[in-house]
């Protein structure tokens, strides 16, 4: 074979992964630079990063198991109830004029109220906050 005949190896170009973007301000970009000294930024910020001693972050965690039995509480009780349901129908009945206000619609009334605020009671202690 001659050197015409040869064929020229085909290179594949390597793909090379998206960049990351950072912005900082005119002060933290003045900082870092100043942290790099000699170095690249590039290479600086991979050498922080990727250090042996950087901090790890924790992944986000479930919930306690306390929390969710909580939270499953209200689910199953939503199921439960036809408080959402009842109030509805208390609504449309109050929309059309068509309302009458009864011991029974009272006590429904008092009733759904009271759901309400054990729902909102156990979701804020489940999620932590303080009433």
């Amino acid at each position: 074979m001659t050197l015409q005949q040869t064929k020229p190896q085909q290179r594949t170009p390597k793909k090379r992964p998206a960049p990351l973007s950072l912005r900082l301000s005119d002060e933290e970009r003045t900082l870092l630079e100043q942290q790099a000294g000699n170095l690249a930024l590039g290479a600086y910020i991979k050498l922080v990063v990727f250090d042996e001693a950087a901090p790890t972050y924790r992944k986000r965690q479930k919930p306690p198991v306390a929390e969710q039995q909580l939270l499953a509480e209200v689910l199953a009780r939503l199921g439960q109830s036809r408080t959402a349901n009842n109030l509805n129908q208390i609504a449309k009945h109050l929309n059309q004029g068509t309302l009458v206000v009864d011991e029974e619609l009272e006590a429904d009334l008092q009733q759904a109220i009271a759901e309400v605020a054990w729902m909102r009671a156990t979701l804020m202690k489940a999620l932590g906050i303080k009433p």
